[in-house]
């Protein structure tokens, strides 16, 4: 039995956009690279439910979706005039948003692997397939943006 594309969107709709927030670094932008991805599927639901992994389909739609709106957008400029938020009282959640900082600060290709990596538990076969590079270069990503996030720690610590 083919579930139906709303079903579908209902039950993975957290999940994507959990993805494409970590991956895009704002909320926001995600809300609309998921929204771009759900209209998209939905005209395509059809061929879309067929495939093997739909789950794995959509990821990649979002991923390749953050990649081609990241060639579009100007470079993220902070917002200024407007107050940062309160930092959570507890130290786990202020380095958690200290990486993802870090990680944001990450060419995007590099990004994108980190994230399908740590955040999404994918091993170096299926970043491949979501990124359309080889294994060797997916390697090679993670291993440059893990020395730039481990260099970016070091000085934090310096300082």
């Amino acid at each position: 039995m083919t579930t139906s594309f709303e079903e579908f969107a209902a039950a993975q709709v957290t999940p994507l956009l959990r993805y494409a927030t970590v991956l895009t670094g704002d909320p926001h932008l995600a809300q609309d690279v998921v929204q771009e991805c759900l209209l998209r599927a939905q005209q395509r639901w059809a061929r879309i439910s067929g495939v093997d992994a739909p789950v794995a389909y959509l990821k990649r739609m979002v991923t390749n979706e953050y990649l081609s709106w990241r060639r579009r957008l100007k470079p993220h400029v902070p917002l200024t005039g407007v107050d940062p938020p309160t930092p959570d009282p507890t130290g786990h959640y202020d380095e958690r948003e200290a990486m993802l900082q870090r990680i944001d600060a990450l060419p995007r290709k590099q990004k994108a692997a980190v994230v399908l990596r740590f955040y999404e538990g994918y091993d170096d076969e299926e970043i491949a397939a979501t990124l359309g590079c080889s294994r060797g270069t997916v390697r090679s990503h993670i291993s440059r943006a893990l020395a730039t996030l481990r260099a970016a720690e070091k000085v934090k610590e310096a300082l």
